[in-house]
C-alpha cells in the first residue's frame, strides 16, 4: 500500500516528531515530582541520555515509544508496509544502541528501567507510575557494599 502523504508532507510529520519531552515523558517526570522525586533530564554524561536520571536512586529511567524501540508483543508497535528496508535497518539500530547503553549503565553501577509509552495508557498509567515509585523505594545496594576489604 501506498503512503497516504505526498512525500512533502510525510517528511514535515517526521521532522516534528520530537526526541525530548515527549507526552509519556512529562507523564513520568510530574508524577515523580509530585512524589518528591528529584531529576536531572537527559544527562549527556550518560551514555544514551536517559530520559531521567535519579542520582540518589542511582537509577535511570528511558521511557520508550513502543513503535521506535519495538515493544515486542505490543498491538502499537507495527512494521511500517512502506520503505520496510529502512525502517528495519532504524529500529533494529535503536534496539542495539538500548541494549549497549543499558549494559554500560548496569556496569556502572545504574540500576536501569524501562516504561513504555503503551503502560502510561489511561487506563493502565496509575498502576506502571505506582509501580515506578515502588521500584525507586526499594533498598539497593551501593557500588562497594557488600564487599570486604
Amino acid at each position: 500500500m501506498a503512503d497516504v502523504h505526498s512525500p512533502q508532507v510525510r517528511s514535515r510529520n517526521m521532522s516534528n516528531i520530537k526526541g525530548k519531552n515527549t507526552k509519556p515523558e512529562m507523564i513520568v517526570r510530574r508524577y515523580l515530582f509530585s512524589k518528591g522525586f528529584r531529576y536531572r533530564k537527559n544527562d549527556i554524561r550518560l551514555p544514551g541520555k536517559p530520559d531521567i536520571v535519579l542520582p540518589k536512586y542511582r537509577t535511570v529511567i528511558f521511557v520508550n515509544g513502543c513503535f521506535w524501540h519495538k515493544h515486542e508483543g505490543c498491538k502499537y508497535f507495527v512494521w511500517p508496509k512502506s520503505n520496510p528496508e529502512f525502517w528495519k535497518s532504524k529500529i533494529d539500530g535503536n534496539i542495539r544502541r538500548d541494549i549497549k547503553c543499558h549494559q554500560l549503565l548496569r556496569n556502572a553501577g545504574w540500576n536501569v528501567i524501562v516504561v513504555w509509552e503503551c503502560e502510561l495508557k489511561k487506563n493502565i498509567q496509575e498502576q506502571t507510575l505506582e509501580r515506578l515509585a515502588a521500584e525507586l523505594a526499594k533498598p539497593r545496594k551501593t557500588q562497594g557494599e557488600g564487599e570486604q576489604s
